[in-house]
């Protein structure tokens, strides 16, 4: 296994998977004599959203169908208004679960689309990040390249060192020594410009043509545009790499503005603008401060989704949305009777499990002191002499019990056990003489 191959936990294993495809679709590339990773990454992309399709289609119907339920958690809502107590907020929030049980969707829906691209974009990030471990070809050309110069040679290192200067796309040149393993001289290589490995090629003359050959086919792979490479990061300089996080903000912006539907006013309304702004600006961000094929990865994704999002938006126009509420509503009934629960009622069910479980007594109660004290939770003590319960012993044991720690019930009946232990203290000298015909009432 490559050590430069991520080994987070997920990620590493999306990673290795996404490693595959990678090098599956640069082979293919490859027997019509195309050797470029940036258009790898576009047809990946390609891949995945089609991948992705059925899901979003999903998340549209979602988006409709919430405008027709809209009023009825409104009205959920403003019965509820202004009661913050956990009992209120518990109702409230399990009537709006019921209305989306009774349109057939999960309100955790429209978050299912993110939580997927999510790992796939950091593990994407991972791929790109380090091409050569994941793609053999690509590592052949570098292992060419160390294998003819010494690297376990300090002026080797401190040629690579040099050339290297002022990439800020990689920070761990300074951290090469004799003794650094392939691998890691390979990742350094690896955000080599053109500039770069011209620069190694003169500060190594005896493997310049070895260096120069191999070096313009690495150079081949990584270039997507003419002056634009993928291992390179844009950074906030003006520069052609800046046409990637444009292109990103501007697709992801009219991806934004297609999706949205008209609204009540109200929060949704308000989340919905935010969002349109929002993500065109956190796009621009990723892009200008990540490896350009990164950016290419996130401005293909918005350019499709952008497409696919009109496409979507025409079907939706002429679907029966009463006929899909219909079908929702047989699913989510037939759901109900065959006993399976959504997320979001496992999730309210173990809630309030949790909060039962903290209403129940932490102490020992009086029935767990002696079983002969069953009946102490009825406040008049019933049966008291009947049970033998005037015995020391039992007395003995009430004074064992630490009655801070007893439920409302317990401790009201050891309250009243206490006053029936005094109260027949004081009146047995009044019943000498009188037999056993004191009664507890």
């Amino acid at each position: 296994m490559l050590l430069t191959q991520s080994t987070t936990p997920i990620i590493g294993q999306i990673a290795w998977l996404l490693g595959y495809v990678m090098d599956g679709i640069f082979r293919f590339l490859g027997l019509f004599g195309i050797e470029n990773i940036g258009l790898c990454i576009i047809i990946f992309t390609i891949i995945v959203r089609i991948f992705m399709l059925p899901m979003t289609y999903k998340q549209q119907k979602f988006s409709k169908m919430s405008q027709a339920m809209q009023p009825e958690i409104q009205k959920i809502q403003k019965k509820y208004r202004g009661k913050r107590d956990q009992v209120s907020m518990q109702k409230q929030n399990q009537e709006i679960q019921a209305v989306y049980d009774k349109y057939g969707v999960s309100m955790s829906g429209g978050c299912l689309q993110l939580l997927i691209q999510m790992p796939i974009f950091f593990a994407l990030y991972q791929v790109i990040r380090n091409i050569p471990a994941y793609i053999p070809q690509v590592k052949a050309e570098f292992t060419a390249i160390i294998n003819g110069i010494k690297i376990s040679d300090s002026a080797t290192i401190e040629a690579i060192q040099k050339a290297g200067k002022g990439i800020s796309s990689y920070a761990g040149l300074d951290k090469l020594t004799t003794a650094s393993e392939a691998n890691k001289v390979i990742d350094a290589l690896n955000y080599f410009n053109q500039e770069a490995w011209a620069k190694l090629a003169k500060l190594l003359p005896g493997s310049s043509d070895l260096i120069t050959t191999h070096s313009s086919r690495i150079i081949k792979m990584n270039d997507f545009l003419p002056g634009i490479n993928i291992t390179q990061t844009p950074g906030w300089g003006f520069s052609i790499y800046l046409l990637i996080p444009l292109f990103a903000a501007l697709f992801q912006y009219l991806a934004a503005k297609t999706m949205q539907s008209p609204q009540t006013q109200g929060t949704g309304a308000d989340m919905s603008k935010t969002m349109t702004w929002m993500m065109p600006f956190m796009s621009f961000f990723i892009c200008v401060t990540t490896p350009a094929g990164l950016g290419i990865y996130w401005a293909t994704s918005a350019a499709f989704q952008l497409v696919q999002q009109v496409i979507v938006n025409k079907m939706m126009e002429n679907a029966d949305i009463d006929a899909m509420i219909a079908e929702n509503m047989a699913k989510a009934e037939k759901r109900k009777a065959s006993g399976k629960k959504t997320l979001t009622e496992k999730l309210m069910s173990r809630s309030t499990q949790a909060q039962t479980e903290e209403k129940k007594p932490s102490g020992p109660s009086l029935i767990d002191a002696n079983s002969n004290l069953k009946n102490l939770s009825s406040p008049k003590l019933k049966g008291v002499k009947e049970k033998g319960f005037e015995s020391e012993e039992y007395y003995e044991v009430l004074q064992s019990i630490d009655h801070k720690k007893l439920g409302e019930i317990s401790r009201l009946s050891y309250l009243v056990s206490e006053f029936d232990k005094k109260y027949s203290s004081q009146s047995s000298g009044k019943n000498q003489g009188k037999g056993n015909n004191y009664k507890y009432q």
